[in-house]
Protein backbone atom coordinates (compact mmCIF):
# COMPACT_ATOMS: atom_id res chain seq x y z
CA UNK A 1 0.00 0.00 0.00
CA UNK A 2 1.36 3.19 -1.09
CA UNK A 3 0.71 5.42 1.97
CA UNK A 4 1.70 3.07 4.72
CA UNK A 5 4.73 4.65 6.68
CA UNK A 6 3.40 7.85 4.68
CA UNK A 7 1.88 10.72 5.83
CA UNK A 8 0.34 12.45 2.84
CA UNK A 9 0.45 15.84 4.35
CA UNK A 10 4.09 16.39 4.90
CA UNK A 11 5.56 18.38 2.38
CA UNK A 12 9.09 21.06 2.09
CA UNK A 13 7.37 24.35 2.23
CA UNK A 14 10.95 26.13 1.09
CA UNK A 15 10.25 23.75 -2.12
CA UNK A 16 6.92 25.23 -2.64
CA UNK A 17 6.75 28.05 -5.48
CA UNK A 18 5.16 31.76 -4.40
CA UNK A 19 1.30 30.60 -5.00
CA UNK A 20 -0.03 33.99 -3.73
CA UNK A 21 -0.12 34.84 -7.53
CA UNK A 22 -2.58 32.01 -8.53
CA UNK A 23 -6.11 31.52 -8.71
CA UNK A 24 -7.42 27.95 -7.84
CA UNK A 25 -10.67 25.99 -8.58
CA UNK A 26 -11.66 23.49 -6.19
CA UNK A 27 -14.54 20.89 -7.52
CA UNK A 28 -15.94 18.83 -4.80
CA UNK A 29 -18.21 15.69 -5.02
CA UNK A 30 -21.08 15.87 -2.64
CA UNK A 31 -20.89 11.94 -2.36
CA UNK A 32 -18.86 10.54 0.79
CA UNK A 33 -18.63 14.23 1.68
CA UNK A 34 -17.58 13.14 5.34
CA UNK A 35 -14.33 12.35 3.49
CA UNK A 36 -14.26 14.71 1.00
CA UNK A 37 -15.19 17.88 3.27
CA UNK A 38 -11.77 16.32 4.94
CA UNK A 39 -9.81 16.49 1.36
CA UNK A 40 -11.12 20.01 0.76
CA UNK A 41 -9.92 21.02 4.34
CA UNK A 42 -6.65 19.67 3.72
CA UNK A 43 -6.61 21.32 0.30
CA UNK A 44 -8.00 24.57 1.58
CA UNK A 45 -5.92 25.13 4.31
CA UNK A 46 -2.79 24.35 2.37
CA UNK A 47 -3.13 26.68 -0.37
CA UNK A 48 -4.16 29.44 2.57
CA UNK A 49 -0.81 28.55 4.33
CA UNK A 50 1.25 29.23 1.04
CA UNK A 51 -0.02 32.43 0.52
CA UNK A 52 -3.10 32.16 -1.38
CA UNK A 53 -5.84 34.90 -0.65
CA UNK A 54 -9.10 33.09 0.23
CA UNK A 55 -11.10 34.98 -2.42
CA UNK A 56 -8.63 33.46 -5.23
CA UNK A 57 -10.47 30.23 -4.26
CA UNK A 58 -12.94 29.32 -6.10
CA UNK A 59 -15.20 25.81 -4.65
CA UNK A 60 -18.03 24.22 -6.77
CA UNK A 61 -19.82 21.08 -5.22
CA UNK A 62 -20.69 18.33 -7.79
CA UNK A 63 -23.10 15.42 -6.92
CA UNK A 64 -20.51 12.68 -7.30
CA UNK A 65 -17.15 11.75 -8.03
CA UNK A 66 -18.42 11.00 -11.94
CA UNK A 67 -19.47 14.57 -12.43
CA UNK A 68 -16.19 15.62 -11.35
CA UNK A 69 -15.21 15.75 -14.82
CA UNK A 70 -17.86 18.45 -15.98
CA UNK A 71 -16.97 20.33 -13.54
CA UNK A 72 -13.67 20.38 -13.60
CA UNK A 73 -13.96 20.87 -17.27
CA UNK A 74 -16.18 24.38 -16.33
CA UNK A 75 -13.84 25.45 -13.50
CA UNK A 76 -10.98 25.44 -16.19
CA UNK A 77 -13.17 28.16 -17.91
CA UNK A 78 -13.01 30.01 -14.89
CA UNK A 79 -9.48 31.74 -15.29
CA UNK A 80 -7.66 29.45 -12.48
CA UNK A 81 -4.20 28.60 -12.95
CA UNK A 82 -5.13 24.97 -11.42
CA UNK A 83 -8.15 22.73 -10.75
CA UNK A 84 -8.44 20.22 -7.64
CA UNK A 85 -10.79 17.48 -8.29
CA UNK A 86 -11.94 16.07 -4.44
CA UNK A 87 -14.04 12.73 -4.28
CA UNK A 88 -14.54 9.39 -3.07
CA UNK A 89 -15.08 6.20 -4.25
CA UNK A 90 -15.26 3.21 -2.11
CA UNK A 91 -15.48 -0.09 -2.88
CA UNK A 92 -18.96 -1.56 -2.74
CA UNK A 93 -20.52 -5.18 -3.49
CA UNK A 94 -20.70 -4.33 -7.64
CA UNK A 95 -18.72 -3.42 -10.13
CA UNK A 96 -19.69 0.34 -9.75
CA UNK A 97 -16.46 1.06 -7.99
CA UNK A 98 -14.38 0.02 -10.94
CA UNK A 99 -16.68 1.80 -13.63
CA UNK A 100 -16.69 5.13 -11.86
CA UNK A 101 -13.07 4.81 -10.79
CA UNK A 102 -12.08 3.95 -14.40
CA UNK A 103 -14.36 6.79 -15.87
CA UNK A 104 -13.25 9.70 -13.26
CA UNK A 105 -9.23 8.82 -13.56
CA UNK A 106 -9.72 8.94 -17.22
CA UNK A 107 -11.76 11.96 -18.11
CA UNK A 108 -9.45 13.73 -15.59
CA UNK A 109 -6.92 12.39 -17.54
CA UNK A 110 -8.46 13.53 -20.47
CA UNK A 111 -8.86 17.24 -19.43
CA UNK A 112 -5.20 17.55 -19.03
CA UNK A 113 -4.23 16.61 -22.05
CA UNK A 114 -6.76 18.54 -24.42
CA UNK A 115 -6.99 21.71 -22.37
CA UNK A 116 -4.22 23.96 -21.03
CA UNK A 117 -5.19 24.55 -17.08
CA UNK A 118 -4.24 21.35 -14.82
CA UNK A 119 -6.67 19.19 -13.16
CA UNK A 120 -5.44 17.22 -9.93
CA UNK A 121 -6.67 14.53 -8.96
CA UNK A 122 -7.87 14.44 -6.07
CA UNK A 123 -10.40 11.25 -6.07
CA UNK A 124 -9.56 8.66 -3.32
CA UNK A 125 -10.68 5.24 -4.62
CA UNK A 126 -10.49 2.80 -1.61
CA UNK A 127 -11.48 -0.18 -0.04
CA UNK A 128 -13.25 0.53 3.04
CA UNK A 129 -14.70 3.86 5.34
CA UNK A 130 -11.60 2.99 7.31
CA UNK A 131 -9.02 3.66 4.28
CA UNK A 132 -10.53 6.79 2.90
CA UNK A 133 -11.00 7.91 6.89
CA UNK A 134 -6.89 7.43 7.29
CA UNK A 135 -6.35 9.35 3.88
CA UNK A 136 -8.52 12.71 4.50
CA UNK A 137 -7.24 13.59 7.40
CA UNK A 138 -6.41 10.61 9.79
CA UNK A 139 -3.45 8.66 10.35
CA UNK A 140 -1.81 8.84 6.94
CA UNK A 141 -2.34 12.59 6.87
CA UNK A 142 -4.40 14.39 4.04
CA UNK A 143 -4.69 13.67 -0.20
CA UNK A 144 -6.10 17.27 -0.10
CA UNK A 145 -2.98 18.65 0.89
CA UNK A 146 -1.28 17.10 -1.45
CA UNK A 147 -3.44 17.37 -3.89
CA UNK A 148 -2.85 21.49 -2.91
CA UNK A 149 0.99 21.28 -3.44
CA UNK A 150 0.93 19.43 -6.36
CA UNK A 151 -1.74 22.18 -8.11
CA UNK A 152 0.51 25.02 -6.74
CA UNK A 153 3.35 23.23 -8.18
CA UNK A 154 1.46 22.95 -12.04
CA UNK A 155 0.02 26.41 -11.72
CA UNK A 156 3.88 27.53 -11.66
CA UNK A 157 4.97 24.81 -14.34
CA UNK A 158 1.86 26.62 -16.41
CA UNK A 159 2.84 29.93 -15.92
CA UNK A 160 6.75 29.27 -16.68
CA UNK A 161 6.48 26.81 -19.71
Amino acid sequence: MATVNKNLSDYDKTTIPDASKFRFGIVVSEWNDTITEGLYKGAYDTLIENGVLPNNILRWDVPGSYELIYGSKKMQEQMVNAVIAIGSVIQGETKHFDFVCEAVSQGIKDLNVTRETPVIFCVLTDNNMQQAIERSGGKHGNKGTEAAIAAIKMAELRENS
